[in-house]
């Protein structure tokens, strides 16, 4: 006998059921208390639903869904001015300003959602596309008109459940690889990750931290990150207006909620010049693995003290002293992540355009709009 599923979409983490955090025990990005986070300092142009999926009364699936309105964008970002960025504005304004997505956008690597192992996936996904399809209606009630739907990030292996008819119409895509740095078993401190360097990427090492050595690193509490809060959020807008492409801007206050809601799980580290704030990062807790977040720096002196590779380094020396087995570095940046031994996993995500005849080419307009980022793999480590 088939088994039927059924789904109930909520617009807030209070609604959510009891049983939700038993499912979301896999990652803190389907919890309810970083679902809290999205409610309260979620970008502007961002809204946020999420889904439950039920086997009769009972909790099988958790997804998180995000509607991204361009619209309210004033730029996409200042790095590109050429005529290819000004026509993939252009295009992405004028045809695909609403974007539904399921998956996370400030994120990288699959935290769309989590399916319980005693379902069965390709019917969670066919409900799945069902309340995909109710969230399209329930936009279009309020005047918004979904133009794109899409879902992400997946491995190879993951992106096969999509193997079945409802997502025919969906273009399978990758772009930038997510740069994963593994923890060796072996290694109990920070000199034994540089013991395992080779010569060049060990005097890369000393070099930067040479270069720092006047800089005062200090994590940040509660009070700290909303006292700075004005000039946390230039350093953070400095580096995010000049990627080629963004969806979304965080709000000033993003900071200050998360530490409020996930505490000891969130680290906010500050670097001081001469008593000023001229960098900061921040790392999520995840189970075993340290999930890099954003950052931001003052960009002259990035350059001139190696504050982005210093800390790369630091986040790998924190990781090894607290034993995670792995760092999640996301993307961008591929080439200095590589450097410092995170490997790339290609991700994937589908996407469909609502208009027929667009869907039909999106494969051509995506590799002319995102061309396939072009980079050299590193090899820092001795063996």
């Amino acid at each position: 006998m088939k088994t039927t599923y059924t789904y109930q979409i909520y617009s807030s983490a209070n609604q959510l059921p009891e049983s939700w955090d038993k499912l979301a025990i896999a990652t803190i990005f389907l919890s309810k208390e970083y679902l809290v986070i999205l409610e309260k300092s979620a970008p502007e142009n961002m809204s946020c639903h999420f889904i439950g999926i039920f086997e009769k009364e009972i909790l099988v699936g958790i997804a998180v869904s995000q509607f991204v309105d361009l619209n309210q964008l004033e730029s996409f970002g200042d790095r590109d001015k050429c005529i290819k960025s000004w026509i993939r504005n252009s295009v992405f304004k004028n045809f695909c300003s609403h974007i539904l997505l399921i998956g996370n956008n400030t994120l990288t690597g699959q935290n769309a959602f989590i399916i319980s192992e005693n379902a069965n996936t390709t019917e969670v996904l066919k409900t799945l596309k069902k309340a995909v399809l109710s969230l399209k209606e329930i936009f279009k009630n309020q005047g918004k008109k979904v133009h794109m739907c899409g879902l992400k990030d997946f491995c190879e292996e993951e992106l096969s459940h999509f193997k079945i008819p409802e997502f025919d119409p969906y273009l399978r895509f990758s772009t930038q690889p997510n740069m994963i740095f593994n923890v060796r078993d072996n290694w109990k401190k920070e000199d034994d990750y540089i013991a395992a360097l080779s010569k060049k990427y060990r005097d890369q090492y000393k070099r930067a931290r040479k270069k720092a050595t006047d800089l005062v690193k200090k994590q940040l509490s509660l009070e700290e990150i909303k006292n700075q809060e004005e000039v946390i959020y230039d350093l953070y807008y400095h580096v995010a207006k000049s990627a080629p492409f963004n969806t979304f801007f965080l709000p000033k206050n993003h900071f200050a909620v998360f530490k409020e809601q996930l505490q000891e799980n969130f680290l906010f580290y500050g670097y001081f010049e001469n008593e000023k704030l001229i960098g900061f990062n921040t790392l999520i807790k995840n189970g075993t693995d340290l999930d890099t977040y954003f950052l931001g720096y003052d960009d002259s002196i990035q350059r001139e003290k190696m504050l982005y590779l210093n800390m790369l380094y630091d986040m790998i020396g924190y990781a090894i002293k607290e034993q995670f087995k792995s760092i999640i570095f996301a993307r961008t940046a591929l080439e200095i992540k590589s450097s410092v031994g995170a490997k790339p996993l290609k991700m994937y995500g589908l996407m469909s355009h609502n208009n027929k005849l667009i869907n039909r080419r999106l494969d051509f307009f995506f590799r002319y709009l995102e061309p396939e980022t072009i980079w050299k793999e590193r090899h820092p480590f001795q063996d």
